[in-house]
């Protein structure tokens, strides 16, 4: 689906969509509960489905309801299982290890670049305490053996997703567990978040040791708080010159991405931005610094890893609206020329879509977006909001 959209600011008031990183974790949780749980989550996207499909393939009951989910637990783990990982990173990562914790035979099967999509060192490490991980074709990974209890080892400078996963492992394995992060942990926040989920079940993970096995005490009915990654969109949109009240944004959340009003704030000068702690904010800060003064970002290196080469993504869409940016090793420089429109190909990211929607309502000429279908992977409504906050597609 191809979309060009007319020039023009937005203006009115929007309900921030669900976290998909919360919803992920909560998911997980109900479905090792020991009751039931209602999870208000109005708004669903393909890679929280992705989550709920594989849960289900593991023998929990998830059903779409009005207002979200109902989840009822996993009372009989399977000897077997298939799990749809689709394209969702965050579902192939979290999975992995449990599926190790409790011992299931388990194929995944992934979608578009997920197949490209590291799992080192996380494959070395289950392989060291006990599982045998392979891979029968390019899109199919294999699961087998059973993870150990013990002590864990994972660098901080990886993905975090590893992390979050080993600690829900260590939740299902029978003994003590320990999880050890050697260097600096990166993007922080998000095990942060892993772990203040599992608290809401009544799993205590503090300094990263788990006395398992836990049975998570379900609380009855969790509700998934606004997502502040997806809120950052409108929120730049604001900082570009639109009129919006942006409402269901917790200012005490948990979620890294919080980080975006002070980090647009910033962009008011010329600033250096470090990526390391929010690297999903770079493409709609890249694009609102383009539109102001310029700014540098640093640590990028793990853009290369998402649903594109991230890096290399938001270079070209600012480069395609008329732009100035450039890439120097893991360095992403862009200069406040403003844009003049143009087209942009989302190549399978959807952030790079929401990004360039957003670049559009400052443009001086049309945008052209193609593969906008792709906001269905987080945000499937965007166009839709778009649309009633007086976007001109």
């Amino acid at each position: 689906m191809d979309i060009t959209i007319q020039p023009g600011l937005l203006s009115g008031t929007i309900q921030a969509i669900p976290s998909k990183s919360q919803a992920h974790r909560i998911l997980i949780c109900a479905a090792f509960a020991d009751s039931p749980t209602t999870i208000i989550c109005p708004d669903t996207n393909q890679d929280i489905e992705a989550t709920a499909n594989c849960l289900r393939a593991l023998g929990a009951e998830i059903h779409r309801t009005e207002v979200g989910y109902q989840v009822t637990p996993i009372t009989a783990i399977p000897q077997t299982a298939v799990l749809n990982c689709n394209e969702s990173g965050s579902t192939l990562r979290f999975m992995l290890p449990i599926v190790g914790a409790l011992g299931t035979d388990a194929i995944f099967h992934m979608a578009g670049r997920l197949p490209q999509r590291p799992l080192s060192p996380l494959w070395e490490e289950m392989e060291r305490m006990g599982c045998r991980l392979s891979r029968p074709s390019t899109d199919i990974l294999r699961c087998q053996g059973q993870l150990s209890c013990g002590h864990y080892a994972i660098p901080g400078n990886v993905s975090s997703q590893f992390i979050t996963g080993l600690l829900f492992a260590a939740a299902l394995l029978s003994e003590k567990t320990k999880i050890e992060v050697i260097g600096h942990l990166e993007s922080a926040p998000y095990v942060e978040m892993t772990q203040a989920a599992m608290a809401l079940f009544g799993a205590d993970t503090k300094g990263m040791q788990v006395n398992g096995p836990i049975k998570f005490h379900s609380p009855g009915e969790v509700t998934v708080e606004g997502d502040w990654s997806n809120g950052a969109f409108w929120l730049a949109a604001n900082a570009l010159g639109s009129n919006l009240t942006i409402t269901n944004l917790r200012p005490d959340s948990p979620q890294g991405d919080k980080a975006v009003r002070s980090l647009l704030m910033a962009l008011e000068n010329s600033v250096t931005i470090d990526a390391r702690n929010t690297p999903d904010l770079v493409p709609i800060l890249a694009v609102t610094a383009g539109a102001k003064k310029g700014a540098t970002f640093i640590n990028c290196a793990r853009l290369r890893l998402k649903e594109t080469d991230r890096l290399l993504t938001t270079a070209a869409m600012i480069q395609n609206l008329g732009g100035k940016a450039q890439i120097q090793d893991d360095t992403l420089i862009v200069s406040g020329t403003g844009y003049c429109g143009g087209t942009v190909d989302a190549t399978n990211d959807h952030r790079i879509v929401m990004s360039a929607a957003i670049a559009a309502t400052v443009c001086d000429s049309p945008v052209t977006i193609i593969n906008a279908q792709e906001v269905r992977k987080s945000y499937p409504a965007f166009w839709r909001d778009y649309e009633m906050l007086g976007g001109k597609i």
